[in-house]
């Protein structure tokens, strides 16, 4: 098993696809939102005959109106019956916790979510300081997470990760990055786009407006479908919008390297054009 990153736009999927059929290897995607099925398009998950062609997990897993998180990412992995497996995206961070581990939840009742619901950050900083201090006040996911941690286990989120800290579900995985300029980058990114108007983003963004009818959920902020929205709005002209998701996309991407950067030390990196010749011989192919 071995893992291939790097920012979006950089040809991840493509050469995943090409080394699975070599390897005889199947493929678990790290992407935040081909794991929903109706969202195609703007996700740039691969085509029907590349999924027929290669066996992929964490695509098309649930609808866009369910819940997805990291744990359930992990649980995903650990339904994979054999190791023979690519791991490829621009999700690092759940590759991240697979290295790194994450801790066991306590069992969260329907209860007690509804309790956190009437809590807020300042109760948070009251209970822990010290975890309150680690997040923002306006992120919200972080903030009942805590909260619900400390009404479920009567301990405050920092003790509560002291007795219960993380444990890697993988170990010793290669990983392979995809270097790239970005100048080129940017190139791709806007080819990419360019491709994703031609194939119907602006009809996919109306049908999943159209049948969840809630803006608010997590699939619908993401980058490509939120623009597209803003343009329903009259936010943006055509034009505009095929800007706004280009510079918006290159901005992630930039993030996506700084964490990658940051966050694999041991990785081995090469342009996109070497990297499968590394990987081969690596595999002694």
């Amino acid at each position: 098993m071995f893992a291939i990153i790097g920012p979006t736009a950089s040809g991840k999927s493509n050469l995943a696809i090409s080394l699975a059929k070599k390897l005889n290897y199947e493929i678990l995607s790290l992407d935040s939102l081909s794991i929903y099925k109706e969202i195609d398009i703007a996700s740039a998950k691969p085509d029907k005959k590349e999924l027929n062609e290669v066996k992929h997990y964490g695509i098309n897993e649930i609808y866009p109106n369910e819940k997805f998180d990291v744990t359930k990412f992990i649980e995903i992995y650990k339904k994979i019956p054999h190791t023979n497996i690519i791991i490829v995206g621009g999700t690092s961070f759940y590759l991240k916790a697979m290295i790194s581990g994450i801790s066991k939840m306590p069992q969260i009742s329907e209860e007690i979510k509804k309790e956190a619901k009437k809590l807020n950050y300042e109760f948070l900083k009251k209970i822990d300081p010290v975890y309150a201090d680690k997040i923002s006040k306006n992120d919200s996911y972080r903030t009942q997470k805590g909260i619900k941690i400390y009404l479920a286990a009567n301990l405050a989120p920092t003790e509560y990760f002291k007795q219960n800290p993380p444990k890697p579900v993988i170990k010793n995985l290669p990983i392979f990055e995809i270097e790239m300029d970005r100048n080129i980058l940017r190139e791709r990114i806007n080819f990419r786009t360019k491709k994703m108007f031609e194939m119907g983003l602006i009809d996919e963004v109306a049908y999943l407006e159209y049948k969840y009818r809630d803006r608010r959920l997590p699939a619908l902020k993401a980058i490509g479908i939120k623009e597209v929205l803003d343009y329903f709005n009259g936010k943006y002209d055509k034009n505009s919008l095929f800007e706004k998701i280009v510079t918006n996309t290159s901005r992630l991407a930039k993030r996506q390297q700084i964490f990658n950067k940051t966050q694999f030390p041991n990785k081995i990196s090469a342009p996109l054009e070497k990297l499968e010749n590394i990987i081969l011989k690596e595999f002694n192919f």
